[in-house]
């Protein structure tokens, strides 16, 4: 059983979620992650969190995980 991804104007076929991950999933341009599911984009740019994005020069952005109850 296929689906139907709709992104950016283009069609994209898939028979998996793992391939449509692999597929259509950024990377992170630090540490080469691929971000499944909340990542951050700077000008263009994405990363898989705050840490990855300050230790490539980019500000502005705040990664809240240290500050969730218990650690997170």
């Amino acid at each position: 059983m296929s689906f139907e991804v709709h992104a950016q104007g283009a069609v994209h076929v898939f028979d998996s979620f793992e391939c449509a991950i692999h597929r259509m999933a950024p990377i992170c341009e630090h540490c080469r992650v691929r971000i499944v599911g909340h990542g951050v984009e700077v000008d263009g740019h994405w990363y898989c969190g705050g840490h990855c994005s300050k230790a490539e020069g980019r500000s502005g952005i705040i990664d809240r995980v240290g500050s969730l109850p218990g650690g997170g």
